[in-house]
């Protein structure tokens, strides 16, 4: 089948097309406007393929995503374009909601008319798969509660209720107009290729740059982690066997302390280098950021049962396999840091990369 995958340059999204072409027969259309988070250096093992195509085009622009739907004819569309950092949100909450608000609101009509010209075969197969997050369902707080696929909205931040709006507009389009969509909330995602802002990378990279690591309040929040290579192979699982109009969780049943999450890679990085100190030494704790959720976990049990999904990767394993990786890809996250990664990009410069 043909899969379009928006924000296919981002670090699930890359993951996802790596996953299918090296892994299935599929064909694959990245859609990607290539904002900061965007990089074309993560699909470099895939771009030679025949089976992949690139377009440079933001969800935002109805014109051209009809033009792509029409040009393409994908069988399924599996949406992450999103603007994704909370930190980001909270500083300019407005990007949140024209991206993943409307920006899912004009790919919802758009898909939703090129499903309406389908022919019968083609009608019944087409699916469209919205990628959300764990943080639409708010805080747990102390409880030892998971959140299941039930669990009542209850956002924080103004990426999670951008993030919740746009899961509404997706089951608003099935109900209404019968759009077959397919809906997945996972936790924390970690691995290669993510953008340095987001709290592993960051610490890995601040560590061998001799940095403070900059820790949240007391570090006592807590998360549950998923290997992105994992999620990748769930997303996909989802978009070929999931029953249409159903959501499902995933999760990785790796809860952690932030804290305990960065002692463990310092503990890591103490093993993997020769250093004349203690990487935890550069441990510091900084002011709480507003609206900070206590505690995200995830009930994973409906994607294991219905669909048989399992993460292959225990949090340790993934942890060293990810810290390996950045350690023997230098040359990525430093293209990054300078900003060369995106040079020649309209209306991109070093401030939006920060």
């Amino acid at each position: 089948m043909k899969v379009m995958v928006t924000g296919g340059a981002g670090f699930i999204g890359s993951a996802v097309i790596r996953h299918i072409i090296l892994s299935t027969m599929d064909e694959v259309v990245n859609v990607d406007k290539l904002t900061y988070a965007g990089n074309l250096d993560s699909l470099v093992s895939v771009a030679g393929s025949e089976r992949y195509t690139f377009e440079n085009v933001d969800i935002c622009d109805r014109k051209e995503m009809e033009r792509i739907f029409d040009e393409h004819q994908p069988d399924v569309v599996m949406h992450l374009a999103a603007e994704s950092h909370v930190d980001r949100s909270i500083d300019g909450p407005s990007e949140f909601v024209h991206t993943n608000i409307v920006g899912t609101c004009i790919l919802l009509e758009v898909a939703r008319h090129y499903f309406s010209s389908l022919g019968a075969e083609k009608k019944r197969n087409f699916r469209f798969h919205h990628v959300s997050t764990d943080e639409v369902y708010g805080d747990l707080g102390a409880t030892s509660d998971l959140f299941t696929e039930e669990t009542p909205y209850a956002p924080s931040s103004p990426y999670a209720a951008s993030k919740a709006s746009s899961d509404h507009l997706v089951r608003a389009w099935s109900r209404t107009y019968g759009l077959p969509i397919l809906i997945t909330n996972c936790s924390n995602n970690y691995g290669p290729f993510q953008f340095p802002e987001k709290l592993i990378p960051l610490m890995i990279l601040n560590a061998l740059e001799g940095k403070p690591l900059p820790v949240y309040g007391k570090g006592t929040q807590v998360r549950d982690w998923l290997y992105v290579d994992d999620h990748a192979r769930a997303l996909y699982v989802v978009a070929i066997k999931g029953r249409v109009g159903e959501t499902y969780n995933i999760g990785g049943y790796n809860e952690k302390q932030n804290i305990d999450v960065v002692n463990v890679l310092c503990e890591t990085l103490n093993e993997m280098l020769t250093a004349d100190f203690d990487f935890r030494d550069l441990i510091v704790f900084v002011e709480d950021r507003p609206g900070h959720d206590e505690r995200y976990a995830i009930d994973a049990s409906k994607v294991y049962r219905e669909l048989g999904w399992r993460p292959d990767e225990t949090f340790e394993a993934g942890i060293r396999k990810t810290v390996k990786w950045y350690l023997d890809n230098r040359d990525w996250w430093r293209k990054v840091q300078d900003g060369s990664y995106c040079q020649g990009r309209l209306g991109l410069n070093r401030e939006d990369q920060k």
